[in-house]
């Protein structure tokens, strides 16, 4: 069958029925891998990406998406499978019967049906997000921090005003199609002479003509400009996090909004520090006479150094809590907290003396009986 296409949902890698979240984030996912752009030289990406965004024009909107579910391609484009729907009849009813097929499926969907109505050509469309990705310190996250991007955007020609038309003329409405990007075309089939619409070849769809294109932007409207731009970071972002940047994205069509600056953070790993949610995570490492006598450390934190009080008799593995040395809470002043981890380096290669006056000092305090092993000719065993 000519015209024949890929079921939409296959398209977006979805089952019938995805959710309105889940169509729009396959949707976003699959444009930005076959984007043009991205790649310059792939013909198929090219033709992938124009497949994406017909199949997502169809699946976002609610009353197209009803129609395709029930009736499939014939649903929403007319033109499919029209190339030759009834030739094994051969010739068939000619004559007498001369009506629009637009006009059938609009009884039956309820509402027009082809280039008319939400599909209009010159309807305001939304322009598409940039994803960008910034790579941050440890401390820029956690204490937050501005970045000024170079961001390439898609922004409406200075010299015509977006209108694609070299200055000081206009485009002209389509004389062919009247402005509505699609004309009617007309088909003998065995019912008779049948109606349907097809995109404009004159205006492509756009349903204007442009006489005289401006130089700058070639009649497209649009350029790609490098732009500087002011990301302010917040308190707090953690890794895989994105900051949105409203109306900072591409240029719309037609009077459309721009779309949005999408800045997805990545966090660089620090060297003393972990991070679990607004927590912060750190070991120190204390000799055995600290741990036994206790002792006043200076503690490393995201503010600087800060005394913390040890107590006599600390074993290894003690975690203590820093109350508020932790991350700032997005959108609070609240912070959370830092634990740290008691970690008591045990000493090696004693002589012989230090031996003995540590055998005498287990002695002292119960950990060493006569006519057992010491720890020590346990450890000799071992070697």
């Amino acid at each position: 069958m000519a015209g024949k296409k890929r079921d939409y949902y296959e398209v977006l890698g979805l089952s019938k029925g995805a959710s309105e979240s889940e169509i729009k984030k396959s949707f976003r996912r699959l444009a930005k891998e076959n984007h043009p752009d991205v790649n310059p030289d792939n013909a198929e990406a090219e033709a992938r990406f124009k497949e994406i965004n017909e199949a997502y024009e169809v699946l976002s909107d609610a009353d197209k998406k009803g129609k395709y579910d029930q009736f499939g391609h014939a649903g929403v484009d007319p033109n499919y499978g029209a190339g030759d729907p009834f030739g094994g009849y051969g010739g068939g009813f000619h004559g007498g019967m001369d009506f629009d097929l637009g006009d059938i499926f609009g009884s039956f969907f309820g509402g027009g049906f082809g280039g008319g109505g939400s599909g209009s050509p010159n309807r305001p469309r939304r322009g598409e997000d940039i994803h960008l990705h910034v790579d941050l310190s440890f401390e820029e996250a956690a204490f937050g921090c501005e970045r000024e991007l170079t961001v390439p955007t898609i922004i409406d020609c200075e010299d015509c005003g977006g209108t694609g038309a070299a200055p000081g003329s206009t485009p002209e409405t389509c004389s062919d199609c009247g402005g509505r990007g699609v004309k009617q075309v007309q088909r003998r089939t065995p019912f008779g002479v049948m109606s349907t619409t097809a995109t404009c070849d004159t205006c492509h769809g756009t349903g204007k003509v442009i006489r005289d294109p401006c130089k700058t932007c070639k009649g497209k409207g649009k350029v790609r400009k490098n732009q500087k731009i002011t990301v302010k970071i917040p308190a707090g972002i953690d890794d895989g996090q994105t900051v949105s940047l409203r109306g900072k994205g591409n240029a719309g069509q037609n009077g459309g909004t721009s779309g949005d600056l999408l800045v997805s953070v990545r966090v660089r790993p620090h060297a003393e520090f972990e991070r679990d949610g607004v927590h912060v995570y750190s070991t120190i490492y204390v000799s055995v006479v600290q741990a036994i006598l206790g002792d006043e450390l200076e503690v490393t934190t995201l503010d600087g150094k800060v005394k913390y009080t040890m107590p006599e008799g600390t074993q290894s593995g003690t975690v203590f809590r820093l109350r508020g040395r932790g991350i700032v809470r997005l959108n609070s002043n609240s912070r959370g907290d830092q634990f740290v981890t008691v970690v008591v380096d045990i000493p090696g290669g004693l002589n012989a003396e230090q031996k003995e006056l540590l055998e005498a000092f287990g002695e002292s305090v119960g950990q060493s009986a006569a006519g057992k092993q010491g720890f020590f000719d346990k450890r000799k065993k071992k070697k």
